[in-house]
């Protein structure tokens, strides 16, 4: 029994044993949400990595997974024998359906209360779409709408000249620049000649650069920098790390509300480091911890700690989360995927005290054409087969069919999904706080694909229309919109 049929035969249960289940009433959804899971293992696709647990024999490990899977989901495990449960374990998180236990374990332990999804429906792309992408793509020459809020008001911009060495015989850094501006009128420019900036911080007061050593050499260790410019233009202050962060270590800078900051960075690769600076710029604290090979790609602050998405060269975005404690210490690693299911993490935010992952899920498939780091599309990749010519009527459906875009809750102390939400055709976007505290969420809906089996850089190419949902402050979605942006993808 495939998903869908269990699902539909969970319709057939009597309400009356939902209605009498001992659990709390969940807040009403729009008409437009459907609800398509009764627990957060079906869709939700979490597996916690606890720190510790990679002693245990694999069997042991598998039971004990189960069993504590079927407590947090208020699954009974009577009359069943330990084989029994392990099956149903991997029936559920797998998203199989097919062990003939499972659906009687779920049906006699169905309550109100458990982690829900619901899928918001989304129309399939019109024809009157695909033109519109033709016209736009070929009379303005690009196939995204720029972002003219990133140039309104108050902003930061940075640059950076070479000049040739005349012993080298090539050009180096020369320096880098800090400019702010008011709309497209420079107001000020601060150069560095000491280190080039790779990224700034806009803080209360000013702004905080961050860059490296220049170097000629792969074979040099960079040292971090970071400076910070008052709001006339003033240097207030400068800092090297001097090898405690390297290769573009800082990773992220927070502002304390004591005016102090604190930097989340790396060093030599695999070692994360948390590091706390005075507000005149002085090192107060300093402590590192072994992270394994990945960069840093997305960090967020909750509570007094943080969590962080870790990224690989083989695996991009697939998600991998660790929580850091204020003093440093990794405390919990999380990784959202499931045996028969990849999860890419694209953004994530805190918002009223809960984790928002925005993401998109893609069926894993044994390869018939094995390569690094092409999980996204390896499914596609089976379909075309060696083929060198599809058009893109045939591609962009079955692009839809792999990619399902996921709004996941988490809570942040133990990493374990609330609720979710899923798009299917599309890509999970970026995430932000309204003007008016509110949870914004774009999705990429996919509307056309072509492919190029030619270039080395990608193998697919499209754009996508971008619809904006948002969720009130209690996370309830509340509107929908098709924002009329258009968003372009290479895979």
């Amino acid at each position: 029994m495939r998903g869908n049929e269990f699902l539909n035969k969970m319709e057939l249960i009597d309400p009356a044993y939902i209605e009498a289940a001992d659990a709390a009433p969940r807040r009403r959804r729009q008409g437009w949400v459907k609800r398509v899971g009764a627990i957060a293992a079906c869709l939700a696709l979490l597996l916690s990595l606890g720190l510790g647990t990679y002693a245990y024999a694999a069997e042991v490990k598998e039971y004990n997974d189960a069993v504590r899977f079927f407590g947090s989901n208020g699954l009974s495990t009577s009359g069943l024998t330990r084989e029994d449960i392990k099956a149903v374990y991997r029936d559920i998180t797998t998203k199989s359906f097919t062990y003939s236990k499972t659906a009687e374990v779920i049906m006699n332990s169905l309550t109100t209360d458990q982690i829900g999804g619901f899928e918001i429906p989304q129309d399939a792309p019109t024809p009157e779409d695909v033109e519109n992408l033709w016209n736009y793509k070929n009379y303005t020459g690009k196939y995204w709408v720029d972002d003219e809020d990133a140039t309104r008001g108050i902003h930061y911009k940075t640059r950076s000249v070479y000049k040739k060495d005349p012993q080298l015989g090539f050009n180096v850094h020369d320096r880098s620049f800090v400019e702010k501006y008011d709309g497209d009128t420079l107001i000020w420019s601060v150069s560095f000649s000491e280190f080039w900036i790779y990224d700034v911080y806009p803080v209360s007061d000013g702004v905080i650069a961050c860059g490296q050593t220049p170097t000629i050499s792969s074979s040099q260790k960079p040292d971090s920098w970071i400076a910070k410019v008052d709001e006339n233009g003033t240097v207030m202050w400068k800092h090297m790390f001097e090898n405690r962060l390297n290769r573009m270590g800082v990773a992220r800078l927070f502002e304390n509300s004591d005016g102090s900051y604190s930097i989340i960075g790396r060093r030599n690769f695999d070692y994360l480091c948390l590091v706390q600076l005075s507000a005149d710029g002085n090192e107060t604290y300093f402590k590192e911890a072994y992270m394994g090979d990945y960069g840093i790609n997305k960090v967020s602050r909750i509570g007094d700690g943080y969590i962080v998405k870790l990224q690989h060269y083989a695996d991009k975005d697939r998600a991998h989360i660790i929580k850091v404690d204020n003093e440093g210490n990794i405390t919990e690693k999380f990784i959202y995927s499931s045996e028969n299911s990849y999860c890419f993490v694209t953004d994530m935010i805190e918002f009223n005290g809960k984790i928002y992952l925005s993401a998109h899920a893609v069926p894993k498939v044994e390869e018939k054409i094995p390569s690094v780091g092409r999980t996204e599309i390896a499914a596609i990749l089976d379909y075309i087969d060696h083929r060198f010519n599809i058009s893109s009527e045939e591609l962009t459906p079955v692009v839809r069919n792999n990619f399902t875009a996921m709004l996941i809750v988490c809570d942040p102390d133990v990493g374990t999904p609330q609720e979710f939400y899923s798009v299917k055709g599309s890509f999970g976007g970026e995430l932000a706080v309204g003007e008016s505290g509110e949870l914004l969420w774009d999705v990429e809906s996919i509307t056309t694909v072509n492919y190029w089996p030619t270039t080395n850089a990608y193998t697919f190419s499209g754009s996508s229309y971008v619809y904006r949902y948002t969720f009130d402050a209690s996370g309830a979605l509340i509107s929908q919109e098709k924002t009329g942006e258009v968003a372009s993808f290479y895979k």
